[in-house]
């Protein structure tokens, strides 16, 4: 708590400062300054009072750790229980909300994580009037402070568009706050702008924000301004969006639905968007990466650690501060094994599905496809590559966290043999309790250090890290150019990394591109990462209009075990899935149509 507080981890406390007495380490944090009175004169007069303001913005980071649903919910990855608004999206239903929500349970308005119409907005307005105030106080700040916090709320209202703009599409651009009392109903009611406008402002401000070089590269942990918007951060999220943008879904003249004011797609087809996402993240790679400012983190399993944070892969993450309400994250009350050293420790609901585990090669770095990688599918665990071992809690997995006094052993395989059952982590095919689903666990990114609780952790939520910009570029530059030696040499750094042979030479360009495909989904399984990929990429109305599948393991001789166990992969149950074209953006809520008539609906809703 206290290195937060001195550190000015810029997040959370700062709405309690503007309205609370001060607590004494509260008073650190602010360096020893009563500011529960600021006023709007005495906000601005000052660095210091400035910085409140702009740590409150800091705030508005959604803590993703602590979301009842994350986005690999609504994905091929998770096979998950039947109570949320991703079950609900799983089976088609996606409709237009009366109102801005976004309630997990049961909701029936497509996945949100962290983002409505309204805090967006409340967002954007935190942001514009941070800029507008240093601007009309400028007097008051030195040349430096002024320059380094400007570019850190153009980032904050880049990247806060960045991640609404990946549901919705076009949104309104809104550089100042809006006042009903100076403002014509026309300045109010902000029309919604075009995909291609949208995407251009956001690239613009990050572009201009690492043109103008005042912000740091990239900090460390023992840093002060740890956990503020670095020149890193808003490179590689200039090359994610560029990415996403070039991707097929966006990057065309025939939009997945009728689209006539062009808010999901460009409106035409340009390979040389694929090339300018190339050239960003190749920019990022030259300039930053290889062991300048960022690297590989040798040790991908304990990458997350709190111990670890702000460590040569990360770029950008949200800060979290175990056992603080509100600061602390309970990601792992929610998913990891449900059942540890026989005490009932999370809800179960990182399933992994047959379908990832399956993109796990060999650990000889074949995939489990080729006949001759040694795979045998009714000893399916033997023999796989370390990623494989590091995430996935598998029937059997010896499971040892370091706040675990001792060693378990996970099985998953319907024993009927046991005397309850519904008391222990094997496969729950009817979804009737918190146990797993799919006949795997998750086990990546869950804390070693704190058993589950709420806010119990302290591991940062990572946005962006360096392993992400080599798989950017290397899509990207395939894309555009083939699988060159840039591309190859991108890849096979990961694959290092987790003791994989180099890809073979002489890939295809297809060929290379399904390569990156698997490298990606297995390197960022349970990142939020593959929903969106899932999107920009136009898969989901393939992977997604189809059951998942799962891991069932039963014995030849059920009455006593004595026989062998059979390993079966079988379809989930509980859905009749469907997708439909218009999931691949959310619905707009009604009374945003109703409040702004520059606001038109989605396609298809």
């Amino acid at each position: 708590m206290n290195r937060f507080l001195t550190n000015a981890r810029v997040l959370g406390l700062s709405l309690l400062v503007l309205t609370l007495p001060m607590a004494c380490e509260t008073d650190k944090f602010l360096e020893n300054v009563n500011k529960a009175n600021l006023t709007d004169l005495t906000q601005w007069e000052s660095e210091t009072n400035a910085d409140v303001f702009l740590n409150d913005v800091y705030s508005q980071i959604p803590n993703k750790l602590n979301q009842t649903e994350s986005l690999d919910y609504y994905t091929d990855d998770y096979n998950i229980s039947h109570y949320y608004t991703a079950a609900n999206w799983r089976i088609g239903i996606t409709i237009v909300p009366s109102t801005s929500t976004d309630n997990p349970w049961g909701g029936t308005h497509g996945p949100t994580y962290g983002y409505t119409w309204e805090n967006f907005f409340v967002k954007i307005r935190k942001v514009n009037t941070f800029i507008q105030k240093i601007t009309e106080n400028k007097a008051n700040y030195s040349e430096a402070y002024y320059n380094k916090r400007m570019d850190e709320a153009r980032f904050l209202r880049a990247f806060f568009y960045s991640e609404f703009f990946v549901h919705i599409g076009g949104l309104p651009i809104l550089t100042e706050p809006l006042d009903r009392t100076k403002m014509s109903t026309e300045q109010l009611q902000k029309p919604r702008e075009t995909f291609a406008d949208t995407y251009n402002f956001i690239v613009s401000e990050l572009d201009q924000v690492v043109k103008n070089g005042n912000l740091d590269v990239k900090y460390s942990l023992s840093q002060r301004d740890a956990g503020r918007a670095t020149l890193g951060a808003a490179l590689a999220l200039k090359g994610w969006i560029e990415l996403f943008a070039a991707s097929p879904l966006f990057n065309t003249a025939t939009p997945y639905l009728s689209d006539p004011g062009k808010f999901v797609h460009f409106g035409n087809y340009d390979p040389s968007r694929w090339a300018k996402a190339a050239a960003t993240n190749k920019a990022f790679i030259d300039a930053y990466g290889n062991g300048k400012n960022y690297n590989l983190f040798p040790d991908l399993k304990n990458l997350w650690r709190t111990a670890n944070e702000y460590n040569s892969e990360v770029i950008w993450d949200r800060q979290v501060v175990a056992n603080v309400a509100n600061m602390g994250g309970s990601y792992e009350s929610r998913g990891g094994p449900t059942y540890v050293l026989g005490e009932y420790r999370s809800w179960g609901n990182y399933n992994p599905t047959q379908e990832l585990v399956d993109q796990f090669a060999m650990a000889n770095g074949k995939p489990i496809t080729d006949p001759t990688s040694g795979y045998n599918p009714q000893n399916p665990y033997v023999n796989r590559e370390k990623r494989f071992y590091d995430f996935i809690v598998y029937d059997g997995a010896p499971y040892k966290l370091d706040w675990m006094p001792r060693a378990d052993t996970i099985y998953t395989r319907i024993d009927l043999t046991l005397p309850n059952p519904d008391r222990t982590n094997q496969i729950d095919l009817a979804g009737k309790t918190d146990v797993g689903d799919s006949g795997y666990y998750q086990k990546k990114r869950l804390n070693p250090d704190a058993a589950p609780g709420n806010d119990a952790s302290g591991q940062n939520y990572v946005f962006y890290r360096y392993a992400e910009v080599l798989l950017n570029y290397a899509e990207a530059q395939n894309e555009a150019t083939g699988p060159d030696g840039g591309v190859y040499d991108a890849i096979n750094k990961i694959r290092a990394r987790s003791e994989l042979a180099p890809l073979p030479q002489g890939l295809t360009k297809d060929q290379m591109r399904e390569a990156i495909y698997r490298e990606r989904r297995v390197e960022l399984c349970f990142e939020d990462k593959r929903f969106l990929d899932n999107k920009r990429l136009a898969k989901a109305e393939e992977v997604m209009g189809k059951p998942r599948h799962n891991m069932v393991i039963r014995n030849a001789v059920p009455a006593n075990n004595s026989g062998v166990w059979v390993y079966t992969i079988e379809p989930e149950k509980k859905y009749t899935v469907k997708f439909d074209k218009k999931q691949y953006m959310n619905p707009i809520p009604q009374n945003v149509l109703d409040q702004n008539p520059g606001i038109k609906q989605n396609p298809g809703y």
